[in-house]
């Protein structure tokens, strides 16, 4: 096993790093940047001193739980800001918007139609016709209320 690892060099880990990149890429969220910062880091420590795989591969299991760790905590604390906020949270879109029943709300559930596809809805009894806005999303269910005339 030693003879599989002897000549890692920092070249590896750097080629590590930029796959994690190219990844991070393709995929949602930012996973794969923490791990590729790791490499980063376990290719410099390598260029400067010499390690053992086993000293390599710890450092970079330690490096990437610490990165992830600190950089999640960075995230959270300063958010990306965006010009779409809910994007990807479809029914938020929908909050303050109005709407016209195509059929009653009974016992306090309904569906309504909005733009290609229908949605549950909850609220007071009112019959079809009626304006309704959206209040609020509870998950896949719209909170409505009935708008004054």
């Amino acid at each position: 096993m030693d003879n599989l690892f002897a000549h890692v060099n920092h070249w590896h880990w750097w080629a590590l790093a930029a796959v994690l990149m190219v990844l991070e890429m393709f995929t949602a969220g930012t996973f794969f940047m923490f791990m590729a910062v790791a490499a980063f880091v376990v290719g410099v420590l390598l260029m400067v001193t010499p390690l053992s795989w086993e000293a390599q591969v710890l450092w970079f299991g330690g490096l990437s739980v610490a990165v992830t760790v600190a950089g999640r905590a960075f995230l959270k604390r300063r958010p990306i800001a965006t010009d779409r906020p809910t994007l990807n949270r479809r029914g938020e879109q929908y909050v303050g918007r109005n709407f016209t029943l195509d059929e009653p709300i009974a016992n306090g559930v309904g569906k309504i139609r909005v733009d290609d596809s229908a949605w549950k809805i909850s609220g007071a009894d009112c019959p079809a016709g009626t304006r309704v806005r959206v209040s609020a999303v509870d998950g896949t269910v719209f909170r409505v209320e009935i708008v004054d005339k």
